[in-house]
């Protein structure tokens, strides 16, 4: 049980996340749902609380007395269980959004409910719910209206066991209840078309929990970190939009990278920057299901003549950056923001992930470029044009133009997996002036990008700061791991960057926005790989084994982790951290050490799964027999 912080604020690390595939909501170790969109990621907020305990609003469910309390996942689910201890009893609060819709036209209907089961396990103990519904952001004026145990504010319809108490000064929905041993009380909220019975919830809970399970089992790393990568895989699939394959870099907006601070971003979009790295990591987890409908969200969204860095999830929705100046912000961080105004930016950096993504879901056997590859051509066509542009970089920076040496590098791997795949397939391109301005941005790099002043691999070209994300040129197979020059920067960037094992993205590097962050938790899970492709397993183990000790109560990451404070920080969860973790435990699983798998045993069994799936670093070897495949991932699964 987390004490509340100041203000009726909790830690960002307190809180657990439930889902269908559609929303998401955060739930504190009190039982109280403190941020909710529904029905989608990106719709406006029914509860805020989280940006503001007063006027966000929330739905909390405990003991009317003095409890304790602690929560945990149901193995290998999304569903949460809070247990509350109090002098009278115990009492069990399971929160989950039913799933059962999943084993139907992911299309048609509502996503279904969001449901709260209160179960008496010892004794018998008062409990109380206060529901503070507040539509829009807490902007829109609403009507509570009352139908026995039913209440809808609007859209929506929240139920209980008995007729609901309400308030029309506070704006609330109360009941007071007795739980005793084996008594069972539901909850839930849904959209007025929703109309299912209540006597379905038992069954939802069961479909729910089968559905989480089976997809938790199709995890085939077996290591030492499985259940870690195990929830890591299921707070992927809880980010991603079903209807679309979409997935949300997190269900959050303006949790903040400095408390009290201005950067405070909404992350309830998709970044196409996520996608090879998404792709790469659960292909390798065995997950290509999830890459073919995200393969397919990315060919029918993206234009290759103007692509954008951020989309969201559906047609049509808004990514204008708007501020909302009537909420505090988590712990006093303003400004609160919905959109973003990042996807303006220009950022050369997605073209590398958008061809990775087809790169990898082509050698999965789950994508075939289509029309002769021509987004492709005219991707390739375009890149060699304007390669030597300036733009924003990976991390957004609003400081100006550069040409970042991460930018460029990820140019290259555009180009260098577009011509794998031409040359494989036999298409038609101009695919020798393709390979002459590849080697062309190596060579820019190799100099340009190359600081003798640090003897490292700089930022950008117009400057010698260090940047963490660099630790991805072995990963992506632009540099070998062990090249003195990327040994350089890496030590370079143990001496300057890191601090207690943690990553910083960069320090003193000139960005647009003042104050200051904490260290970012997928650069240390970089660091992670680095380290392992550079021969230095036992150090990236332990630098891996203290990063997972950072985790939520629950496993969950952050964007951030301020190692001052000891506290997570930024929004939550965030996809990209989660990423970092299963791509980081395969690598080490497979390049020995304590608990290391029989790669050879672990390929020939995923060979099935992920068919062709090589991976950066590779080489543009063609299909080959089995055992030739097996070589072939053996020698470069981490790259």
């Amino acid at each position: 049980m987390a004490t509340p912080l100041k203000g009726g604020f909790f830690p960002i690390e307190d809180y657990g996340l439930i889902g269908n595939r559609h929303s998401a909501a955060l739930v504190n170790s009190e039982g109280s749902i403190d941020w909710l969109c529904w029905p989608r990621f990106d719709s406006p907020s029914i509860f805020a609380g989280i940006l503001d305990p007063e006027k966000g609003g929330r739905w909390q469910v405990r003991p009317t007395g003095e409890f304790e309390s602690h929560h945990r996942y149901l193995k290998d689910t999304n569903i949460l269980e809070t247990i509350f201890t109090c002098p009278q009893g115990k009492v069990a609060l399971l929160d989950f959004m039913d799933m059962s819709w999943a084993e139907q036209d992911v299309e048609g209907g509502p996503p279904g409910k969001l449901i709260r089961i209160v179960r008496g396990l010892d004794g018998t103990v008062e409990m109380r719910t206060d529901c503070l519904p507040r539509p829009n952001y807490a902007r829109d004026r609403f009507e509570i209206e009352l139908n026995g145990s039913e209440a809808s504010i609007g859209p929506f319809v929240i139920t209980g066991p008995q007729g609901w108490l309400k308030d029309d000064a506070k704006g609330s929905l109360s009941q007071t209840f007795m739980v005793r041993p084996g008594e069972q009380f539901f909850f839930t909220l849904a959209t007025d078309e929703d109309k299912s019975p209540l006597a379905s919830i038992s069954a939802a809970l069961q479909s729910t929990m089968g559905y989480w399970r089976g997809w938790a089992n199709k995890c085939t790393y077996q290591g030492p970190y499985r259940d870690m990568v195990v929830r890591s895989a299921l707070v992927m699939q809880l980010m991603t939009y079903a209807p679309s394959g979409a997935i949300v870099a997190a269900p959050t907006t303006s949790l903040p990278e400095e408390v009290g601070g201005e950067r405070n971003w909404d992350y309830r979009f998709t970044w196409l920057r996520d996608g090879s790295y998404t792709l790469l990591s659960l292909v390798l987890a065995g997950y290509p299901d999830f890459v073919e409908h995200y393969a397919k969200w990315v060919y029918r969204t993206v234009d290759p003549g103007n692509v954008q860095i951020l989309y969201p999830i559906v047609p049509g929705g808004q990514t204008k950056e708007e501020v909302l100046d009537h909420l505090r912000g988590y712990r006093g961080s303003r400004p609160v923001r919905i959109g973003n105004e990042a996807a303006n930016q220009v950022q050369l950096d997605v073209f590398g992930e958008l061809l990775g993504a087809a790169y990898y879901a082509w050698r999965s056997g789950l994508f075939t470029p289509p029309e002769g590859g021509k987004r492709i051509r005219e991707t390739m066509d375009w890149i060699v044009e304007n390669w030597q542009q300036p733009d924003s970089g990976i991390w957004e920076v609003r400081g100006g133009l550069r040409n970042f040496v991460y930018g460029k590098a990820m140019l290259w791997l555009a180009l260098d997996r577009g011509i794998q795949m031409f040359e494989e397939l036999h298409l038609e391109g101009d695919i020798e002036r393709w390979k002459r301005e590849r080697d062309v941005i190596r060579e820019a790099i190799m100099t340009k990008g190359w600081s003798e002043r640090t003897k490292a691999f700089k930022q950008s070209f117009e400057d010698d700061h260090l940047d963490a994300s660099n630790l991805m040129l072995p990963i992506i197979g632009f540099i070998d791991g062990k090249d003195p020059k990327m040994l350089s920067t890496l030590d370079a960037t143990m001496e300057q960057l890191v601090v207690n094992g943690m990553v910083y993205r960069y320090i003193d590097a000139p960005e647009g926005l003042s104050g200051k962050e904490a260290t970012f938790i997928l650069c240390t899970f970089w660091l992670v790989s680095a380290l392992v492709l550079a021969g230095r397993v036992e150090e990236a183990r332990r630098i891996f084994d203290n990063m997972l000790s950072k985790a939520s109560p629950l496993g969950l990451f952050a964007e951030e982790y301020d190692p001052e404070s000891g506290e997570q920080i930024g929004n939550f969860p965030q996809a990209f951290s989660h990423l970092g973790v299963i791509h980081a435990a395969i690598n080490l699983a497979h390049f020995g050490g304590v608990g290391k798998i029989e790669l050879g045993e672990w390929v020939g069994a995923n060979l099935k799964r992920v068919q062709e799936a090589y991976v950066p670093g590779a080489g543009s070897r063609g299909p080959g027999e089995a055992e030739e495949r097996k070589e072939v991932l053996t020698t470069a699964i981490s790259r």
